[in-house]
C-alpha cells in the first residue's frame, strides 16, 4: 500500500514525493462514496461497470478495457456537495500511472485535488486533501498497462454524514456524458461552438446564406462552415448542388469558381453570385448539400482522426475547428508538429498535456495570418474547457469568441 499525506492545498500536492508512510487523518471521517451513482466514459463489460468502485460487494471493479486507451475516467456523484479529505484507490492489475483526483459542483467544470505521474498500481491511499464538491472523478491519463484501466475500489472519505446507499444502475452503456462528436447531442455543441467563431452565433442553421468577403485571401466566404471560393470548397458545394438539382440559381457561376479557384478573385461572380447564394439559401436541397459538405470535408476526416489518436469530445472539436479554418491539410500539418514532441493519448501521452501543446500550435499557425491574428476561438473558448477539465463537453458551460460571451444550457 501506498500512503501520501499532503498539505498546503494543490501547489503542494505537484510536488510531494509519493512515498512517504503516514498516520491516518482524524477517524471521525466517514466513506462518502459507499452506494452512491457512479458513470465511467466506457466498460469492458456490464460484468465490470462503474458501479463496482462503490458497491460493497468484493468481486465487484471497473474496468475500461483494453479498448479504452487513453484518457479514460470514473466519476462518482455525492449527491451534495461534501468535503473530501482522504481519496483511497484500489487498483486491479490494469491500473493509471498517471492519474487525476478532481472535484466538480456540476459535473462539467472540474478542478484538480491530486495528481501523479508516478502511479504503480496496489493501493493508493492519499490522504491530507482539503476540497469541496459534489462529483469526485478519477481521471486516468496514463496506462499502466496494455489492458486499459480498472479498480475495484474508489472511497472518498470527509466529515459529513455518509450519504444513504442506492442501488446503481448496472449499464455497460457509455453515458451521454462521454459521447463523443459521432453521437448527435455532441455534434450540435460543436456545431453551435464553430459557429459561435464563424457566424457570431449559435444558431448555425440560420447560416446557410451568409456570405461576404473578409479580406483574408480567399475571396467569398458563404455557409454554415465559411465555404470559400477560394479554397476549393465552394466550388465543391455548387458543382454537388448543379448534380443534385441542375436548374438552380447558382449554376451559370460554375465557370467563374473554377477560373477564380486558388485566388481571391471575384472575376465572374460580382454582382450577381452573392444574391443568387442567399437566394439558394431557401432550397432545402442547398441546404442538404451544405450539411454534407461540411461532414464530408471537414467534420468525419477531423473526429476520425482525433479518436484515432484517443482524444474525447473536446479534442475531436478542437480538430474540427481546425479543420473549418485550415483545411484538413492543415490539420494535419498542426498535428505532425505536435506530435514530433508529444505522444497522443492512445500511444500513452496525457490528453490534458498534448491538447494544450496542440492549442499552443494552432495559435501559432493563426497569429501567421493577419487575418486570423484573433485568437480568442482558441484561447477564450477551447483553452478555457480545456482549462475546467471539460473534456467530455459536459453542459451547462460557456466560453467567449471575439469578446463575445457565449452559453449552452444543461
Amino acid at each position: 500500500m501506498r500512503s501520501v499525506l499532503l498539505g498546503g492545498g494543490i501547489a503542494a500536492v505537484l510536488c510531494v514525493p509519493l512515498a512517504i508512510s503516514v498516520a491516518a487523518r482524524a477517524s471521525a471521517d466517514v466513506v462518502i462514496t459507499r452506494g452512491r451513482p457512479a458513470l465511467a466514459s466506457a466498460t469492458e463489460s456490464i460484468a465490470w461497470a462503474a458501479a463496482g468502485v462503490t458497491d460493497t460487494a468484493s468481486g465487484t471493479r471497473w474496468s475500461s478495457g483494453a479498448s479504452g486507451a487513453g484518457t479514460q475516467w470514473v466519476r462518482i456523484d455525492l449527491g451534495t456537495a461534501q468535503e473530501v479529505r482522504r481519496v483511497r484507490l484500489h487498483w486491479a492489475r490494469a491500473y493509471a500511472e498517471a492519474y487525476r483526483l478532481q472535484l466538480s459542483d456540476d459535473g462539467a467544470s472540474w478542478r484538480d485535488l491530486y495528481r501523479t505521474s508516478s502511479g504503480d498500481g496496489g493501493v493508493d491511499d492519499v490522504r491530507g486533501l482539503s476540497g469541496t464538491g459534489r462529483h469526485l472523478r478519477v481521471l486516468a491519463t496514463r496506462r499502466g498497462t496494455p489492458a486499459g484501466y480498472s479498480l475495484w475500489d474508489v472511497r472518498a472519505y470527509g466529515p459529513g454524514h455518509a450519504a444513504p446507499e442506492l442501488e446503481p444502475a448496472v449499464t455497460a452503456d457509455v453515458p451521454p456524458a462521454a459521447a463523443g462528436l459521432t453521437g448527435a447531442t455532441k455534434k450540435e455543441i460543436a456545431l453551435k461552438l464553430v459557429s459561435s467563431a464563424e457566424n457570431s452565433t449559435l444558431e448555425w442553421r440560420n447560416q446557410y446564406g451568409y456570405i461576404e468577403d473578409l479580406d483574408d485571401g480567399r475571396g467569398y466566404t458563404a455557409g454554415i462552415v465559411g465555404f470559400c471560393s477560394g479554397t476549393s470548397d465552394m466550388l465543391a458545394v455548387v458543382t454537388d448542388y448543379t448534380r443534385r438539382k441542375p436548374d438552380n440559381g447558382l449554376a451559370g457561376y460554375l465557370p467563374a469558381l473554377r477560373a477564380v479557384d486558388g485566388t481571391d478573385s471575384h472575376e465572374g461572380l460580382d454582382p450577381g453570385f452573392p444574391g443568387a447564394w442567399r437566394a439558394a439559401a431557401a432550397d432545402p436541397v442547398f441546404r442538404k448539400v451544405q450539411e454534407a459538405a461540411r461532414d464530408r470535408m471537414y467534420f468525419v476526416p477531423a473526429v476520425r482522426l482525433a479518436e484515432a489518436d484517443g482524444l474525447r469530445a473536446l479534442g475531436q472539436f478542437a480538430y474540427y475547428d481546425a479543420a473549418v479554418m485550415h483545411g484538413v491539410a492543415g490539420l494535419r500539418e498542426i498535428r505532425e508538429r505536435v506530435v514530433a514532441g508529444q505522444r497522443t493519448p492512445v500511444l500513452g501521452g496525457d490528453e490534458i498535456t498534448y491538447l494544450t501543446a496542440f492549442l499552443d500550435a494552432r495559435a501559432a499557425e493563426m497569429r501567421t495570418e493577419a487575418a486570423h491574428s484573433d485568437t480568442s476561438r482558441v484561447d477564450t473558448a477551447q483553452r478555457a474547457l480545456l482549462r475546467a477539465g471539460n473534456l467530455d463537453l459536459v453542459t451547462p458551460f460557456s466560453w467567449q469568441v471575439y469578446g463575445d460571451t457565449y452559453r449552452l444550457p444543461a
